[in-house]
C-alpha cells in the first residue's frame, strides 16, 4: 500500500496505564491496526503518561506491564510516531530520561496541529 493511500490514525492515550482495561485495548487496537498498514501514531497526554514510565512494577497488582510493548510495536507494526506531550510531563514531574522507550516530546500546540492532519483520533 503506498504512503498516499494509508490512512493517518492516533491513538490518544490519556489514562493512568493500571486500573482499567484502556491501555490493554489500546494497544489491542494498534496490533489490529498495525497489521492493515494504516499510517498509526500514538500519542501519551495526561496521566497517560505514566504508561511509558521506566521501572514500573506490576507484580502486587496482578497486572502485565506494557511499557516495554511499545518499541516493539514501532518495529513490528509499524508505528510512525510515539509522542508524549512535552506540558504533562513535566505536570507529572517527569522528564524524557524517565521513558523507557526513545518518543518524540512536542508541545501541546504542537500536537495539536498533528492531530488536525489525522483521519481518525482514537481516545483512550
Amino acid at each position: 500500500m503506498s504512503e498516499q493511500e494509508k490512512t493517518k490514525v492516533m491513538f490518544v492515550c490519556r489514562t493512568a496505564p493500571y486500573g482499567t482495561i484502556y491501555e490493554q485495548e489500546a494497544i489491542e487496537a494498534m496490533v489490529m491496526f498495525g497489521a492493515y498498514e494504516q499510517d498509526i501514531s500514538v500519542t501519551f497526554t495526561g496521566d497517560g503518561v505514566f504508561s511509558l514510565k521506566k521501572g514500573q512494577d506490576t507484580s502486587l497488582l496482578g497486572k502485565k506491564n506494557f511499557s516495554m510493548t511499545y518499541p516493539i510495536l514501532i518495529d513490528d507494526f509499524e508505528i510512525s510516531h510515539i509522542y508524549v506531550e512535552k506540558e504533562s510531563l513535566e505536570e507529572r514531574g517527569l522528564t524524557e530520561s524517565d521513558l523507557a522507550t526513545e518518543v518524540e516530546i512536542i508541545d501541546r500546540n504542537t500536537l495539536k496541529q498533528k492531530m488536525k492532519e489525522m483521519k481518525a483520533l482514537l481516545p483512550f
